[in-house]
């Protein structure tokens, strides 16, 4: 019977119109919170490297964020972003920091160079 009970007000809390009874009349009412937030967290793990972070607000129907991310090249790409009924969601992306490639050491040959294209360079084996 407990479980019945928690069902129901389950229920009765999601429901979004009720009609209130006074004497002989009903009253129709509309029960909704305004959408109205504010969220953020952000982590950097120097250890993993890992390193991102999300913030947004919320004000009716207008939503405004950012979120970052480290990429693998050394660089953090932050995103923001805004979204409404009028514009539709719209996001701009800055990158910022220096990009660093590691030097990529092949296998084989320490003096082997490939070919220059477009050059006429060819080399014989």
């Amino acid at each position: 019977m407990q479980n019945k009970g928690i069902i129901f007000w389950c229920i009765l809390a999601t429901v979004s119109q009720i009609t209130v009874i006074y004497g002989n009349h009903l009253e129709h009412h509309d029960h909704y919170d305004y959408p109205r937030y504010k969220f953020g967290y952000g982590v950097h793990d120097p250890h993993t490297g890992d390193q991102h972070s999300h913030h947004e607000t919320r004000d009716g129907d207008v939503v405004k964020g950012y979120y970052t991310v480290a990429d693998p090249d050394g660089t953090l790409r932050t995103v923001y972003y805004t979204a409404d009924d009028h514009h539709g969601f719209r996001a701009i992306v800055k990158k910022s920091g220096i990009a660093v490639h590691p030097e990529v050491h092949h296998g084989y040959h320490e003096h082997h160079h490939p070919a220059a294209y477009g050059v006429g360079h060819h080399e014989a084996y």
